[in-house]
């Protein structure tokens, strides 16, 4: 199956006639042929769901609700935080410890009152992604992690519904679209989902925010023909944006004949978990958990104690993080390991010592420290919540990010 060359079917039928207020503010699109008042009813018309309310989600919600999509909604369980205002421009400092889809709903009515938001602050999860998705015409994937990639890829197969995916890190984005009766979908070219331990996030390793407005109004055109049924689509093409190098490039996809087609969400659950961010399942050979957890105030306490001599000469704090976040905030005291030298082999940690791991949030210490105990070290533990627990139970004085 080749991209068509040619414009799909639109999703929708037009709303009834455009109100004379409607007119006034969608004058520009009604002045273009390929859009006109037929094209702006579809929009109207349209049911579009937007998964994640973050970086790919502010533009895209901005300019679909500037655009008159009828009825947009947002999936986000996450609040806003200082460090995200950088490039999620749908929030405000004054919306910092705000649910993101409140925040995204009030800066919506701003733009254009006409359009209805509906806000679901959840997250999604192979238990209600299909009756979610089920309630819309079309899906924008603005996940910031793969195993909600996944997740949607998934859902949207057994419905058949079409969606948008964008994907960003550092200065780099790509865009597609996947609809399973017309092109291939996302396990077509991602079969299986990476190795956690070597791909990091945006969290991890960084983005430049105006590579979010870019990658996030291509994804929000795409929706805007797939619902009018105009131009040629990115289905059956994977578009990949250098900003720094200024470039766009398009490389054909097509379905992968010999994949097994998803029919059932729970028979791939273990991709939904592999990259964290989804409740674990249980697992009847899983061994019970070895990590011991050590909370940011007892290492403040046992850092103390060794400072003042009075122990704790063997306590080994290590800083799993990159050198670039190492640098915005650290522990006093901690040794600098990154996860990838510590996994690789490149680093080895003396034995003979109390180690404490750390990262930002807990996931990668939780990694490094599984790793070391499944190479024999006994005397591991991690500090859950990592570096943003230690800032807000020892030190919130100290910048986040």
């Amino acid at each position: 199956m080749s991209a068509p060359t040619t414009p799909l079917p639109p999703l929708v039928e037009p709303a009834p006639e455009l109100t004379l207020a409607e007119k006034r503010r969608y004058a520009r699109h009604l002045l273009l042929p390929e859009i006109g008042e037929e094209g702006q009813r579809r929009l109207k018309n349209a049911r579009v769901l937007v998964i994640g309310a973050g970086g790919l989600g502010s533009p895209a919600l901005m300019y679909l609700a500037a655009a008159g999509i009828g009825t947009i909604g947002v999936v986000d369980d996450d609040v806003v935080d200082e460090s995200n205002l950088q490039r999620q421009v749908i929030h405000g400092t004054t919306d910092v410890g705000r649910l993101k889809v409140d925040s995204a709903r009030e800066a919506v009515a701003r733009i254009n009152p006409l359009v209805t938001v509906v806000p679901h602050a959840m997250r999604l999860t192979p238990d209600n992604a299909l009756d979610l998705i089920a309630g819309y015409d079309l899906v924008l994937d603005g996940a910031d992690n793969f195993a909600t990639r996944y997740l949607v890829g998934d859902a949207c197969e057994i419905l058949g519904t079409p969606y948008v995916w964008g994907s960003i890190l550092r200065f780099d984005g790509q865009v597609s679209v996947f609809w399973r009766d017309h092109g291939p979908m996302y396990r077509d070219i991602f079969p299986e989902p990476p190795d956690p331990r070597l791909v990091p996030s945006c969290a991890e390793a960084g983005v430049m925010g105006v590579l979010c407005a870019a990658i996030g109004a291509a994804m929000g055109a795409e929706a805007i023909k797939l619902i009018t049924g105009r131009g040629r689509t990115l289905v059956g093409r994977l578009l990949i944006h250098d900003a720094l190098a200024a470039t766009w490039r398009e490389i054909a996809i097509r379905p992968d004949p010999s994949r097994e087609r998803v029919t059932d969400l729970l028979a791939h659950a273990r991709d939904y978990t592999a990259m964290c961010g989804l409740p674990d399942l249980p697992e009847e050979d899983v061994v019970a958990d070895r990590i011991v957890e050590v909370p940011a105030r007892e290492l403040a306490e046992r850092l103390a104690a060794r400072e003042a001599a009075r122990g704790e000469a063997d306590l080994l704090v290590v800083d799993v993080r990159e050198p670039a976040e190492h640098d915005i905030v650290a522990i006093e005291g901690a040794e600098l390991v990154p996860l990838g030298s510590l996994l690789t082999g490149e680093v080895h940690l003396p034995r003979e010592r109390d180690i404490v791991l750390f990262c930002k949030a807990g996931v990668r210490s939780e990694r490094a420290a599984r790793a070391l105990l499944d190479a024999g070290y006994e005397r591991v533990s991690h500090v859950p919540g990592g570096i943003l627990a230690w800032i807000r139970e020892v030190d919130p004085q100290a910048p986040t990010y």
